[in-house]
């Protein structure tokens, strides 16, 4: 394991135990709104605040960028990205599903190590380039199911922008007729997690930010999946719009996808 894993780890857990002490005890002074359906907490910069000083103490010359706003510089070229808290909204409403989500992008924006942590399960989902994915020490992988009559996704309903909303709903129906059923935990992260260890065959959505996906991108495609966006491309982080699936399934997907957003959605 190496000590970019091992510190990815340690920041998640540190941040993860602080969120998990304070599940349940917010009041309405500690929420507030950064922009429609879109909101943060005390816990929320806490925990990052938590997550960058554990990374910066071990990496001080990598740059580190946090979703609510952390951004120191680093010379490196190497950068953290943090989702201190991946599911606000469900915990503002004390429903126990929320992670802490942090990945390490190279140089050349290649993904390096992702850790997950679910603070009230404490599952802790990690991966390091060409080292394979694993869930609290155990190895695992992407399902091998093809037949779309048995498959369970995941998805995130859009709650900021509703500009796509018609494209959305009826790729939504295309798909829920034509699976076993479609989940919407509130979290992409833990979407990605558990489309890695098998809970899930496959995940889409699309408006993501990159700490919301870049270490669950990783973990997917170390368990053996595919990642790419809406263009079938490798620019998910970039753009926001992602599908990860095992594999089987993968043109599949895609191909609903782009039948009601096209080839070339930005």
């Amino acid at each position: 394991m190496t000590r970019e894993l091992i510190t990815a780890i340690n920041a998640v857990k540190a941040a993860g135990k602080f969120a998990r002490k304070n599940f349940g005890q917010l009041s309405t002074a500690h929420i507030s709104l950064k922009d429609r359906n879109d909101f943060v907490t005390k816990v929320d910069r806490e925990s990052e605040a938590i997550a960058a000083t554990t990374i910066r103490k071990r990496f001080p010359y990598d740059e580190i960028l946090g979703e609510e706003g952390t951004l120191e510089k680093g010379s490196s070229g190497r950068r953290w990205i943090i989702d201190p808290l991946d599911g606000t909204l469900n915990f503002i409403h004390s429903l126990a599903i929320f992670c802490i989500s942090i990945g390490l992008i190279d140089e050349k924006g290649d993904l390096l190590v992702g850790a997950i942590y679910q603070p009230m399960t404490k599952e802790l989902f990690t991966a390091e380039r060409g080292r394979g994915a694993y869930l609290n020490n155990r190895r695992i992988r992407v399902t091998r199911n093809f037949r779309s009559e048995r498959l369970l996704l995941a998805t995130g309903f859009p709650y900021k922008v509703y500009e796509h909303l018609d494209k959305y709903l009826a790729l939504f129906k295309d798909i829920l007729v034509s699976t076993a059923g479609i989940r919407r935990p509130g979290s992409a992260a833990i979407d990605l997690a558990y489309t890695a260890c098998g809970r899930f065959d496959g995940f889409w959505e699309y408006g993501l930010n990159a700490w919301d996906i870049a270490a669950g991108a990783l973990i997917v495609k170390e368990a053996g999946g595919i990642v790419t966006d809406f263009k079938g491309n490798n620019d998910y982080l970039k753009s926001g719009h992602i599908i990860a699936t095992n594999g089987k399934i993968h043109g599949w997907l895609l191909g609903k996808v782009q039948t009601y957003f096209g080839t070339d959605f930005e």
